[in-house]
């Protein structure tokens, strides 16, 4: 989907915004040129301290320019994961950025059509719903099964088998994901 210049423009972008909010406390101005930065994309912003999740914030669908949404989920990342504290000016070194930019999401009839570490995937039952990005699936080396299942579980609050419920919606996106670390994803 990006090239590798829209690439490096994006994660410069990311980089430049965790360093400016959390060392000064301010969001740096950018102008967008691109095109591809003006349409409203939904994208994920990882951060990894040697390695290690350090946060990871996103939004499934565009609802605001994808340099907007960079800006915001880089800072989101760096400050408001719930599973961590707020990234400090010490470890800005360490921390490494990786984005996942977002395809419009399509239903799934089954979860049979999801190929393992091509499709993110979302669960939704009721006002419950989970996501796993691709990458989920080769980092963890599971199994598309329990793949759902922690999907289910884990993330959605759901019993795990929920992904085989007719009330449970399926939805799948490509991610065109890419990060500082060696090459791009």
């Amino acid at each position: 989907m990006l090239s590798q210049e829209q690439k490096r423009e994006l994660l410069k972008l990311a980089r430049n915004t965790v360093e400016e909010f959390v060392t000064r406390g301010i969001i740096p101005r950018y102008e967008a040129v691109d095109p591809l930065f003006k349409e409203k994309r939904g994208a994920f912003v990882t951060l990894h301290n040697k390695g290690k999740l350090r946060g990871c914030i996103g939004i499934i669908e565009g609802v605001q320019e994808l340099f907007k949404t960079i800006i915001e989920m880089s800072i989101a990342s760096a400050t408001g994961d719930p599973r961590f504290g707020p990234v400090t000016a010490g470890e800005i070194k360490d921390i490494d950025i990786e984005i996942s930019v977002l395809s419009l999401k399509k239903r799934a009839g089954s979860y049979t059509e999801i190929e393992l570490g091509k499709h993110g995937v979302i669960v939704k039952r009721g006002s419950r719903s989970g996501v796993f990005l691709p990458q989920v699936a080769l980092e963890t080396g599971w199994s598309l099964e329990v793949f759902m299942e922690n999907l289910c579980e884990s993330k959605a609050g759901l019993p795990k088998t929920a992904y085989k419920d007719r009330d449970t919606e399926i939805y799948v996106f490509d991610a065109d994901v890419f990060g500082e670390r060696g090459e791009f994803l």
